[in-house]
C-alpha cells in the first residue's frame, strides 16, 4: 500500500499564476463526462468501446420502436 501523499488542507491563495474563472464558461456550456462503476469501466476500458456499445444500444432501441 502506498502512502497517500496529498495534504488534508491546501491553501490556494499561496498560489500564483491561478486565474479564478478560467473554465467557468466552459463549464457553463455543459459537460459530457460520467463517471463509470468499476464493473462497467473493466467491461468497456476506453471512449471507443463505451460508444461503440452505447450505439449498438441506440440502434436496437430504434428497432425495437418499429
Amino acid at each position: 500500500m502506498t502512502k497517500d501523499e496529498l495534504s488534508d488542507e491546501y491553501d490556494f491563495s499561496q498560489l500564483s499564476g491561478g486565474v479564478r474563472g478560467k473554465y467557468v464558461e466552459r463549464y457553463q456550456k455543459g459537460t459530457n463526462l460520467v463517471l463509470l462503476d468499476p464493473d462497467v469501466a473493466r467491461a468497456f476500458p476506453t471512449q471507443e468501446s463505451v460508444n461503440e456499445a452505447l450505439r449498438l444500444l441506440i440502434k436496437i432501441s430504434e428497432r425495437l420502436r418499429e
